[in-house]
């Protein structure tokens, strides 16, 4: 354990950021892996706006993720690109 105080806050404050890191990369995850899934399964023609949507909510959550600065803006862009293709095909 540190002894210097601006180094036990600096602890403080990697582990809060850690916990809110930890989160937010996990519902990016999910959203990502269920938008990939939906499309993936080549739904009937009166689910094709569910995914389109599902595939919206991921490119949103990305997008947060990149403002709070949890993933880097050319891995949400290649991940947002790679959903669209799929989405698109």
């Amino acid at each position: 354990m540190a002894n210097i105080k601006s180094a036990i806050k600096r602890i403080k404050q990697s582990e809060k950021r850690r916990v809110r890191n930890r989160a937010i990369r996990s519902k990016v995850r999910s959203v990502v892996k269920t938008a990939r899934t939906a499309v993936e399964a080549k739904p009937a023609d009166g689910k094709a706006g569910d995914v389109a949507a599902l595939v919206r909510e991921a490119i949103r959550t990305l997008d947060r993720a990149v403002t709070k600065g949890v993933i880097h803006r050319n891995t949400a862009a290649r991940r947002k690109s790679s959903l669209a293709r799929k989405l698109a095909r």
